[in-house]
């Protein structure tokens, strides 16, 4: 490949709509162009990279039995009622009419029409276990789409379903995907971990994200200095508090005339903020419940929406409080309650004497509350709490939290959908058997800038060499046209191709560090020069990009530098 036959545009100035360091590096590189919000057109340079993050997924998808088809973008509405997912998707489901006035969707995700195609093509169970992904635009409407292909409307996405006869196929599925995601993050050159997740949306009794780690990354992951332990901190868990010690301390009636919060009561008591306890009034499906929490800890809402009655929890109202508690917000507690109430504790929480809490009177607290001989023991124990770095992990270590990019689920669906849309099998007994099924997403457009993400530098992007657009660049200094050069650096070029790497003659005639600009923004892995004084010489100038300086080479060694025998 030259250069010169090739559409590189590059740019020095950073856009003004660009957040962060990969949507301004893909648009200064000229990987992306933005077509709409949320919407681009990957340019050649940029098409290069997504292949390469194609190439590598297809393979590995492929080694692992895996079986690629190709479904529909559009989908028929009648699809998605079927699983009550029309309306339940929400605002992301872009949905259009054609000229029937028949209402389509354009694909999020095909759930519903793999299990359409499966329900149709699978009969047996001696056609099973089968596992079909595909590598397709996905497009999702989102309110407010940023940070370039990060957070797109539109993306390119792997997914894949596995349909099995029973839950340990089903299982073995699963861990077949979890070992195919390691070793493609692996190839890609890519530091990541596998992180207990959230089902989400898409449903399953199982789910791993696999995290691509930079600092830029919007979603926390809590990790184990003990183990490999790994959790998004929708769903990380500290190891369990100690025993609770006894009652120390009598409970008195504190004046907190101005202190509605944790942080203000801990302030004018004098005390630490973890010996205050939050009260947190919820309308669930069983009614008014109170949920505690000690002062210095955040509730965790996915945690507490698995609790029973209170899947769709609501924040109470000021009027349903007072009716509850006999109180105003800001001096809730458990104790003096106006009405019988359900109490739900934290564990830590729970845990805890001598605290601190709402005296359910405006102006007023509770110090020394203990349970037992304050207030009857909590109407149920839970984990509801997000962690905090420096708790105990479950398996001995010390947790502490780093920022990740969402590059890849996986779930263990079950029966949700097959069951929804009436799929089923006949078994070895000849009766009939709903599958099992398991989802696997990989988010490629997503890992190209995710990568960025995670290595660059001031220069540009540093790519991982298995995702660079190219692996060697040689480039041609020659202000004095000399024949001899170019000669030299199409047989250099021509040489490094037939030993089977992916090099780009850059012929452009631009000046040596224009030209060294692009090269290293546009993130090339290996950089060599052919100069009139270097073939003097007998040499090549040679720099690495993740090198801290040029050296010069004899033909031997560059060949030896670049993995080629000399």
């Amino acid at each position: 490949m030259r250069l010169s036959q090739f559409h590189l545009h590059t740019s020095k100035e950073t856009p003004a709509d660009a957040e962060i360091v990969s949507h301004r590096l893909m648009l200064r590189a000229g990987l992306i162009r933005k077509l709409a919000a949320g919407i681009y057109t990957w340019s050649p340079l940029g098409l290069r990279v997504l292949r390469r993050v194609e190439m590598v997924v297809r393979e590995e998808m492929e080694r692992a039995g895996a079986v690629e088809l190709l479904m529909p973008s559009v989908q028929p509405r009648e699809l998605w009622e079927e699983t009550g997912r029309w309306e339940k998707f929400g605002g992301q489901l872009l949905k259009l009419q054609d000229r029937k006035e028949s209402w389509y969707c354009y694909g999020p995700t095909h759930e519903e029409v793999i299990t359409d195609f499966a329900r149709a093509e699978l009969s047996s169970y001696r056609q099973l276990p089968v596992n079909f992904f595909q590598i397709q635009t996905k497009f999702r409407d989102e309110i407010r789409p940023r940070f370039g292909v990060m957070r797109a409307r539109e993306f390119l996405m792997k997914d894949a379903y596995s349909f099995d006869i029973d839950d340990a196929g089903m299982a073995r599925q699963y861990q077949a995907m979890y070992d195919a995601y390691v070793r493609i993050f692996t190839r890609l050159g890519l530091e990541f971990r596998a992180v207990e997740a959230d089902t989400g949306a898409i449903g399953g009794s199982a789910s791993h994200e696999f995290q691509v780690l930079a600092e830029s990354g919007e979603d926390a992951i809590a990790v184990s200095t003990g183990s490999d332990y790994a959790a998004n901190v929708e769903m990380a868990e500290a190891a369990a508090p100690r025993p609770r010690p006894a009652p120390g301390a009598a409970m008195q009636r504190v004046d907190t005339p101005t202190q509605k919060t944790c942080e203000a009561v801990a302030e004018l008591l004098g005390i630490a903020l973890a010996r205050t306890v939050r009260t947190v009034a919820v309308m669930g499906s069983d009614g008014f419940t109170v949920v505690l929490l000690r002062g210095d800890h955040a509730l965790n809402e996915i945690k507490l929406a698995k609790l029973p009655g209170l899947g769709d929890y609501r924040m109470a109202t000021e009027s349903e409080i007072a009716d509850h508690l006999g109180s105003e917000p800001g001096f809730l507690g458990p104790v003096a309650t106006a009405r019988p109430v359900r109490v739900v504790a934290d564990r830590e929480v729970a845990a805890m004497a001598d605290f601190v809490v709402g005296a359910n009177a405006a102006g007023h607290h509770l110090t020394g509350v203990n349970w037992g001989r304050d207030l009857p023991e909590p109407d149920q124990v839970a984990d509801l709490r997000n962690v905090v770095a420096g708790d105990r992990a479950v398996d001995g270590g010390t947790l502490r939290l780093v920022r990740g990019i969402e590059v890849g689920h996986v779930f263990q669906l079950g029966r949700r959908y097959a069951e929804a849309m009436g799929f089923h099998v006949l078994d070895e007994q000849g009766k009939a058997a709903v599958p099992a099924m398991g989802c696997y997403g990989i988010g490629v457009s997503r890992i190209v800038a995710a990568a960025i993400e995670q290595s660059h530098d001031d220069a540009g992007i540093v790519w991982p060499e298995p995702m660079a657009p190219w692996q060697v660049a040689v480039c041609v200094i020659n202000p004095k046209q000399n024949p001899d050069v170019i000669e030299a650096a199409e047989a250099l070029h021509r040489e490094l191709i037939d030993a089977g790497l992916d090099a780009v003659l850059d012929d452009r005639g631009l000046r040596p560090g224009a030209m060294f600009a692009d090269i290293e923004l546009i993130g090339i892995p290996h950089r060599v020069v052919v100069s009139e004084r270097g073939l003097a010489a007998g040499m090549f100038e040679y720099r690495a990009r993740r090198g801290d300086a040029a050296e010069n080479l004899d033909r031997g060694s560059l060949r030896a530098r670049l993995g080629l025998s000399a």
